[in-house]
């Protein structure tokens, strides 16, 4: 699947304030930043510097990657931005926020998270079901961490909860070449 436009430019990633307690989770989520910076996609994340999110923002900006952090005001006044992004946004509320990364993403990626993540994730999924967007939304499955959601979704699929054409959007990949393979973006098309 393409984006609107055809050509993915920005990835927004969805992904914890925390590393969690696999350290492949932070380890994959550098390997995304400097993989989507090698091939020249901006990354669109929350702005933080905490956890998955400061992963994956400071190995793309050491590969000289764009990298656009957007914040809102209460995460600012709780010194979790990171100031030194190529962009930071400071919105007025969470919903603002999750607009502007929207707004400025072609793709979405989401990495291991909290309620946070999974809020966002089935968010623009639910944008997507309703077509305000035809964006491609994408699970990367370090190590099974979404396998019990997949379950779930399958399940919702059985009890006619969620149409099986809608459960099809999710793109899962379990690696970082996997994931930008789905998208179309292969090396090659480095910067």
């Amino acid at each position: 699947m393409r984006t609107d436009s055809g050509a993915i430019k920005n990835i927004a990633v969805f992904c914890a304030s925390a590393n969690g307690v696999d350290p492949a989770y932070r380890a994959v989520a550098a390997e995304l930043g400097r993989a989507l910076a090698e091939r020249g996609i901006g990354v669109v994340y929350g702005g933080a510097k905490v956890g998955l999110m400061q992963a994956v923002a400071e190995a793309a900006l050491a590969e000289g990657g764009r990298v656009v952090g957007v914040i809102p005001t209460v995460l600012i006044d709780l010194e979790v931005a990171h100031h030194g992004l190529t962009e930071l946004h400071v919105t007025d509320t969470m919903h603002t926020r999750k607009a502007l990364i929207g707004e400025r993403a072609d793709a979405f990626i989401a990495l291991p998270g909290g309620f946070g993540t999974f809020e966002e994730l089935f968010e623009v999924l639910a944008w997507q079901t309703l077509k305000l967007h035809a964006k491609p939304v994408l699970l990367l499955n370090t190590n099974g961490f979404y396998d019990k959601l997949l379950d779930f979704l399958d399940h919702s699929v059985e009890q006619g909860m969620l149409k099986a054409k809608n459960r099809e959007i999710v793109l899962v990949a379990g690696t970082v070449d996997e994931a930008l393979g789905l998208l179309g973006l292969r090396p090659e098309i480095a910067r």
